[in-house]
């Protein structure tokens, strides 16, 4: 029985399908353990957002290489899809799997053989057409569920589409039926999870004329017996309608949480990077939630340094997050990257000045989210709580994202309690009082 040992960079779709790939070769009668241990097998699924996600890839191929210097190790995921010829050149890789073939994870694993020259296997990803689903368990509060995979879009930044190409769905009839599945393993928060999820409802090479959409979708699952959250992960602001924005802040399980990428708010910058709306569309957005959730917690992804950004967009940018009721941001500096439109564009932003407006924002989204906690104290909120973080204290989220803390108590981990939000602590959390556990 061979040992295999699995890390996971990037999104949670990722996490998603790396739990479920470990689930498969426990079946097929391999040995899962944890990275700190010594295994015979090292599989290391990617991401490739950034250059810095592939330096990322290099250095945990190095530390699996510390666990077992005799160790083989398999590379998946979009880093693996994007350059395969390349990392296959990395030494200590054995094996890299492009998207289509990783599913195929147990089966490679056997045909491998120790000191075999490296090869990779990745074909035309534009072929690929199937979707496989995928949820993670481990976390005992929460499971990422993989609702849809790959995207039809062509922003200028982007490798994704390049990496999983053409945008495909789950049913909701097995969606539904894997949520059923991941309630009877106690797990309460469900995340659903996806490249592009609002484009929920184009088929696969399995379901090819599913005329199902994400709003249809999120009513089914609302049904669902025995989880009691839903959240969306992240959804484009195009395809956030007003129908969904209504059901959400009337359903019974989806949580006033959403995550809208903004990426920039100057029109200019939106347009070059070929995004599908303006900064008037995003605020409505945005104006549309808190109507209708005013405590509603809103995060944004935000690129700096994009090709042409000059120093008065970034401050437009700056103007405009600071002007909109959002709750967080998720800052991504930019980075060149192979095959992009954006890497033709004139005017590249020096690395210097990239460095100081992610720096800039990031203290804008610690003032935001600031903000948006003191608007929560002296409210009654839902939490969610997790295992303890050192053994005194314990942490949970509130329905609306806010991460708060109590003194650990085994008896609410993985326990749904009704707590009073009473101060921001200095690791800005929420300190809570009056814990009224739900039976």
């Amino acid at each position: 029985m061979k040992r295999v040992a699995f890390y996971t960079l990037g999104c949670k779709l990722n996490y998603s399908e790396t739990s479920t790939l470990g689930r498969m070769l426990s079946d097929e009668g391999f040995s899962t353990v944890s990275f700190q241990e010594p295994a015979e097998i090292y599989v290391i699924n990617t991401c490739s957002v950034t250059d810095n996600a592939d330096k990322k890839c290099r250095k945990v191929i190095r530390e699996a290489l510390k666990f077992n210097p005799q160790a083989q190790i398999v590379i998946i995921g979009c880093y693996a899809q994007l350059k395969p010829a390349e990392i296959a050149g990395i030494p200590g890789v054995s094996l890299v799997l492009g998207a289509a073939e990783k599913f195929k994870l147990a089966q490679h694993l056997r045909d491998l053989t120790q000191g075999q020259t490296a090869r990779y296997i990745a074909g035309d990803i534009q072929k690929s057409n199937g979707f496989n689903a995928a949820y993670s368990v481990g976390e005992r509060t929460r499971s990422f569920l993989k609702v849809q995979d790959g995207c039809d879009y062509s922003c200028s930044f982007c490798t994704i589409p390049l990496a999983r190409g053409k945008s495909r769905s789950d049913t909701i009839a097995h969606v539904v039926e894997k949520a059923e599945e991941i309630a009877r393993q106690d797990i309460k928060e469900i995340v659903l999870t996806g490249v592009n999820i609002g484009d929920f409802g184009k088929g696969s090479e399995r379901h090819p004329r599913e005329q199902e959409d994400f709003l249809q979708l999120i009513i089914a699952l609302d049904k669902i017996a025995g989880i009691e959250r839903f959240r969306i992960s992240s959804i484009e602001p195009n395809l956030l309608t007003d129908e969904i924005i209504t059901f959400v802040a009337g359903a019974h399980k989806f949580v006033p949480h959403f995550h809208l990428p903004l990426q920039s708010g100057n029109n200019k910058t939106l347009r070059s990077m070929r995004r599908r709306y303006l900064r008037e569309h995003y605020a409505q957005r945005v104006e549309a939630i808190k109507e209708k959730m005013p405590a509603a917690s809103i995060g944004a992804d935000v690129i700096v340094g994009f090709p042409g950004e000059t120093e008065e967009d970034f401050t437009d940018t700056c103007l405009f997050i600071s002007e909109l009721p959002i709750s967080y941001l998720h800052v991504f500096t930019y980075s060149e990257r192979d095959h992009t439109h954006a890497l033709t564009l004139p005017h590249s932003v020096p690395a210097k000045d990239r460095n100081e407006r992610s720096r800039i924002l990031h203290i804008l989204s610690d003032k935001k989210r600031r903000a948006f906690y003191e608007s929560q104290i002296g409210t009654t909120r839902s939490v969610l709580w997790e295992t303890e973080a050192d053994g005194k204290m314990m942490h949970g989220f509130t329905e609306n994202y806010v991460k708060v803390k109590t003194p650990y108590d085994p008896l609410l981990v993985n326990e749904l309690s009704t707590v009073a939000l009473r101060a921001i602590d200095q690791d800005m959390a929420v300190e809570v009082e009056e814990c009224v556990r739900h039976l």
